[in-house]
């Protein structure tokens, strides 16, 4: 369907035949879809967006562009935090609107389609006690959480998403359906398991869905500034004797002013343990009492729910509408050193409210089940991810932020392997890239596989990976 603004400008002969809407600046209801999570993203928008209805109108928006070869951004949930999704001028294939999802309770496959959320995925085999594991925020998308490998509560339980990825409908560059899977197009499913948007548009995703019921104990134990040492190291040996049910996410950042934290440690720097247990609820006392013993808690505000309550429990911390900045690497130990640089960095000078540091604990099966090769995900010798992450609202504060996060990744560097998680940093450069992914050899074999279906690199809005010559 072509908007009233498409009969001239850039792109004006956009096919006719795409049945979605078009729009472009100006248009009713441009604004409204070119909003991203990042609101950074968002001070620049695309010149046409192209809404799909259907695999069909990705076929044409795909095919248009290859004819003119022009570079096409893609979004999914428009959740990555360097805004690929609504680039500044581009052509931008959008997705959002397939949002279809169906489980065979029998089978345990789930078919999602690559505008679903997470949230949505949730809800749709909850119904059947079942669970995909995904990511920590409901608003996500599952297609950029996946093909970046796919982190959250339950990877230590089920390993990461890319790992109980099935199959994948995709949309070539040029226009063509490929149905890839372990049996079909080896190499192409093994670079779309963790290389992220690079090869084609990805329209479906099956996945493994696992039966654990729909019950969790989770929530946030609080400590002052401190118990913060002596808490961080102490997490490698708690967690490594941890069963795989209890996933971890430890923060040091500024006290919320909630009335349930202590009016004192308002704005103050310190540790929030959120444990997400999905084991057997009675056990759940004896799970995390050596995790929460570690210290004395300010307040301790876990509690049995259920499973979507949990993994919506961190939705407050990517609201829409801020500016963020954010850094990640991974750790393979929480060393007194590498825990006074985490502390350090979170209590750093910043132009507003202040910078998050975020630990994730790994281990159990994302990191012990998965040969390194099997899957273009690292994860090798990672026990924990970090995250430098902060949000804000004014431009202005664009630049100190960024020092913040700069800053706070060189802090980490010497403690940080060169692999990495892709989905929670911004690009990092091309040196980064090179070995964010493994070995020279692993990066090569990811340039050949995108030499093979996007020769012409139109897919560059992304971590990208330039074709093999």
């Amino acid at each position: 369907m072509t908007s009233a603004s498409a009969t001239h400008g850039a792109f004006a002969d956009f096919p006719a035949e795409f049945r979605g809407e078009v729009l472009r600046p100006g248009d009713t209801g441009y604004d409204e879809a070119r909003r991203v999570n990042n609101e950074r993203a968002n001070d620049e928008g695309p010149t046409l967006i192209a809404r799909c209805l259907d695999e069909d109108d990705v076929v044409t928006a795909l095919r248009y562009a290859s004819a003119i070869k022009t570079p096409v951004a893609v979004r999914g949930g428009g959740h990555g935090y360097d805004g690929y999704a609504m680039p500044g001028g581009a052509l931008v294939v959008d997705l959002s609107l397939l949002r279809a999802v169906t489980v065979d309770p029998q089978t345990r496959v789930v078919r999602a389609q690559a505008g679903v959320t997470l949230g949505e995925l949730d809800a749709a085999t909850q119904e059947h006690g079942l669970v995909v594991p995904s990511g920590t925020v409901t608003s996500t998308g599952i297609a950029g959480l996946t093909l970046g490998g796919g982190i959250g509560h339950l990877m230590r339980r089920y390993g990461a998403t890319v790992d109980n990825l099935l199959a994948c409908d995709m949309v070539t560059v040029d226009g063509r359906r490929v149905r890839v899977d372990a049996g079909t197009q080896e190499e192409l499913f093994w670079a779309l398991r963790g290389g992220g948007g690079n090869f084609g548009v990805v329209t479906s995703f099956e996945y493994r869905a696992h039966p654990m019921g729909t019950d969790a104990v989770a929530g946030f134990a609080v400590y002052g500034l401190h118990d913060v040492p002596g808490i961080l190291t102490a997490l490698d040996e708690v967690m490594a004797a941890a069963p795989r049910e209890l996933g971890l996410v430890a923060t040091v950042t500024p006290a919320p002013p909630l009335p349930m934290i202590p009016e004192q440690a308002h704005g103050r720097p310190v540790l929030i343990l959120t444990p997400v247990y999905t084991g057997d609820p009675a056990t759940a006392d004896d799970v995390l009492k050596p995790l929460l013993g570690l210290g004395t808690p300010l307040v301790n505000l876990i509690q049995p729910t259920t499973w979507r309550q949990a993994n919506s429990m961190l939705d407050a911390t990517a609201p829409y509408g801020k500016r963020a900045a954010s850094r990640s690497g991974y750790l393979p130990a929480i060393t007194g050193a590498a825990a006074a640089a985490v502390l350090d960095s979170a209590t750093a000078a910043t132009p507003g409210w202040g910078g998050t540091l975020n630990l994730i604990a790994m281990g159990g099966a994302i990191t012990e089940d998965v040969p390194e090769d099997a899957t273009a995900f690292p994860r090798a010798g990672a026990a924990w991810v970090w995250q430098a992450v902060a949000l804000w609202d004014s431009p202005d504060q664009d630049a100190g932020y960024d020092q913040w996060a700069a800053d706070a990744t060189s802090a980490l560097a010497p403690h940080t392997l060169p692999t990495g998680y892709v989905n929670l940093t911004t690009d990092q450069g091309e040196d980064w890239r090179r070995n964010v992914w493994g070995s020279e050899a692993t990066f090569r074999r990811l340039q050949r596989v995108k030499a093979a279906w996007d020769p012409h690199n139109l897919l560059r809005f992304n971590k990208n990976i330039a074709p093999a010559a």
